[in-house]
């Protein structure tokens, strides 16, 4: 497409955030901007039954690691089980997340932040080098 907008491997995601707010303001940054949210939910639970639909549903997930009902390290395991891609978005991200995402955005964070996180993930999973890293991301993976 010349001079058209890139083509996006990302196109559908999944919001894990128990603060609602937070959850509220992603969804809406992330319609407005050409992204389809699958669904917003607050809880390990919910994620797993948006993820139960079937591989290929969701192409990344955002999630805080915080839960009410558990912890977002648990949502990126189910989600590796299905090959599906998840960006921590939380205020403290522990070692152990860096085997189970592609990377993590500290909170608080700015809006052109967030999709320039997303965009970073899009360019890995399509093969790219990524232009540069946003302010408060932290890139683990390099190749998925």
């Amino acid at each position: 497409m010349l001079f058209g907008r890139k083509q996006r491997l990302i196109t559908r995601l999944l919001v894990v955030e128990d603060e609602p707010l937070v959850a509220f303001d992603t969804e809406r940054m992330l319609r407005e901007h050409g992204y389809e949210v699958l669904a917003t939910v607050d809880r390990v639970a919910d994620a797993h039954a948006v993820l139960a639909r079937g591989a290929g549903v969701v192409d990344l997930i955002l999630a805080d690691v915080r839960l009410a009902d558990g912890s977002g390290l648990d949502v990126a395991r189910a989600a590796a089980e299905q090959g599906v891609p998840v960006m921590f978005v939380t205020g403290s991200c522990p070692l152990e997340a860096r085997a189970l995402a592609v990377g993590f955005l500290a909170k608080p964070y700015m809006e052109r932040d967030l999709l320039t996180a997303i965009d970073v993930v899009d360019a890995v999973r399509a093969g790219r080098h990524a232009k540069r890293l946003p302010q408060g991301f932290e890139l683990f993976a390099t190749a998925t």
